[in-house]
């Protein structure tokens, strides 16, 4: 048995027992002890690895909410607000109007070789541009002679040019919810909700699921995860078919992949008793890094999309109440048919009539069968207030927020979706953790970019992209709690915190690897700790990692 010890010039464990540490011992890929070089070298004859004497290693990152899709939109060009960087490492520049966006995307067809075939871009976000619409027209602009679509940031809508409308039969007369209509009745080429959305996408013929799990994506998303310090990342709603599963296998099988895979099965993609039992076919087939076993559910849409769900007073500039992607009647069942079959739920719930919805569910279903630890989460539940919290703890319901949002959105949330008061507690992870509640933060990648120290820099300092800071020291967490959020926390909300999590004997020894101290650079500046790359499984993988040929 081979022991290699790990020396760092300091080691941030996440054990409370044990908070720091400058040595840890590992064998078998697993953590065999945490100290000094004296205390972990009773275990025997051991190689001592002496690279990181100048760095601080902490429990590799979890990102517990984001989709696979970030390693396949890289394959066609950017048209978000924000600069982004890809898994290249080059970065592309934020489009600050709509004329802008036109402009990339006709660049990159008059580059195209075949005047037909369809474009497809991503990243945008109407939100920005204030009353402004992208229509048809835009992207008529673009190419008139081949299909062109635009998923929006928040990947519950998309745009199209007219020749999408014309292939896919789509005028006046299409009587379908999310398909928008201007005054006329006219389709304005804007589809908001997966059923609207696949009306276009299925003109280009375009599958997410297939394109997202495609090995050179899968790459792609390892490559953005492993810049960002993650050893493991969620895919937070597949259909799990049997190709799907193959390829997570597959690719996570190969020894330079440096990230373990957690997929959600989509609970909604199946009716839910044999979504139970697909469910239960596949975790047998889990493996040390690709993980199936929990269950997503997407009750609402987005709140800059203003799709989510809101109780009173709605919408702060008075648009109508967004869309229930489940018939609220439903929700309880198909919760139910999961959790007594033993399964972990995930549901995604925006606006806080959302929230409610699902906290009510779980409460029926634990009235009739109770389940201790079963852990079910609320992913983003972005306007959770007290009596929520409250009722999440009671319950045993943990919360992943979207702490990405008040950076990204939060100026758009005072100003448009839910004015100043209600914004000012947007992903409130102090009231969070002040009622008990198990707290994780997520990017929701592709939405944001993959980054578990932004989106903890997010959750302590709440600040707007332009500095302004959304409510005060009653919802923001301190760097102890942020750090745990992105390490232990994500690990709870995953039921894997007995593999991952914290540096400590039997865990996986997966590592981050920093040029700089968290405590050292302070909370405030947080966001720009440099990151060298990751241990995975006690291998080292200096960032960023290079995909197999072929």
């Amino acid at each position: 048995m081979t022991t290699k010890i790990f020396a760092a010039g300091k080691i941030i464990t996440m054990d409370a027992s044990r908070p720091t540490a400058t040595h840890v011992a590992v064998r078998d890929g697993r953590i065999l002890a945490v100290g000094t070089l004296d205390q972990v070298s009773q275990w025997g004859n051991a190689q001592v690895d002496s690279r990181f004497e100048s760095k601080v290693l902490m429990p590799g990152l979890i990102e517990g909410h984001s989709h696979i899709m970030e390693g396949s939109v890289w394959d066609h060009p950017y048209a978000g607000f924000y600069d982004r960087t890809g898994p290249d490492g080059t970065t592309w520049p934020g489009l600050k109007s709509i004329d802008q966006v036109v402009d990339r995307l006709r660049q990159v067809s008059d580059e195209m070789a075949e005047p037909d075939a369809p474009l497809l871009a991503w990243g945008f976000d109407p939100i920005f541009f204030g009353e402004r619409r992208m229509c048809a027209a835009d992207l008529d602009r673009v190419s008139e002679t081949r299909p062109v679509v635009v998923l929006h940031a928040s990947l519950h809508f998309l745009n199209t040019n007219s020749v999408v409308l014309e292939r896919g039969g789509i005028d006046g007369s299409t009587n379908a919810q999310g398909v928008m209509k201007d005054e006329s009745g006219a389709p304005t080429g804007e589809f908001a909700g997966m059923v609207a959305m696949y009306l276009a996408t299925k003109t280009i013929d375009y599958d997410i699921m297939d394109a997202s799990t495609r090995p050179s994506s899968l790459w792609n998303f390892a490559r953005v995860a492993q810049l960002a310090g993650v050893t493991t990342a969620t895919d937070l709603h597949s259909a799990l078919d049997d190709t799907i599963v193959d390829r997570f296998v597959s690719a996570t099988s190969d020894p330079r992949y440096p990230i373990r895979i957690v997929p959600a099965f989509g609970g909604t993609l199946m009716a839910a008793p044999q979504g139970v039992e697909r469910l239960k076919s596949l975790v047998p087939k889990s493996t040390d890094k690709a993980i199936f076993g929990i269950v997503k559910l997407v009750l609402d849409g987005s709140i800059q999309g203003f799709t989510a769900r809101l109780k009173w007073p709605g919408y702060f500039n008075g648009h109508e109440n967004g869309l229930w992607y489940i018939a609220p009647n439903e929700v309880e069942g198909i919760l139910r048919a999961y959790h007594e079959a033993g399964f972990q739920v995930h549901m995604h719930t925006n606006g806080n009539e959302a929230t409610d919805l699902a906290l009510d569910a779980v409460e029926a279903v634990l009235t009739t069968s109770p389940r201790p630890d079963h852990r079910h989460t609320l992913q983003h539940c972005q306007m959770a207030d007290e009596a929520q919290f409250q009722r999440m703890a009671a319950l045993g319901v943990g919360v992943n927020l979207f702490s990405n949002h008040i950076f990204y959105w939060g100026e758009a949330h005072k100003a448009l979706t839910l004015g100043p008061d209600r914004s000012a507690k947007i992903d409130n992870a102090g009231a969070a953790l002040e009622n008990g509640v198990d707290l994780s933060i997520h990017s929701d990648a592709p939405i944001t970019a993959i980054g578990p120290l932004f989106s903890a820099w997010c959750a302590i300092n709440r600040l707007t992209s332009e500095g302004d800071r959304l409510g005060g020291e009653a919802e923001a967490i301190t760097l102890d709690e942020a750090l745990y959020t992105i390490t232990m926390g994500a690990a709870r909300s995953l039921k894997m915190d007995d593999r991952v999590g914290s540096i400590e004997i039997g865990k996986f020894a997966d590592f981050a690897v920093l040029e700089d101290d968290p405590y050292e650079v302070g909370a405030a500046h947080l966001k720009d700790v440099r990151i060298w790359g990751t241990v995975l499984g006690g291998e080292v993988f200096e960032a960023p990692v290079s995909a197999p040929e072929g």
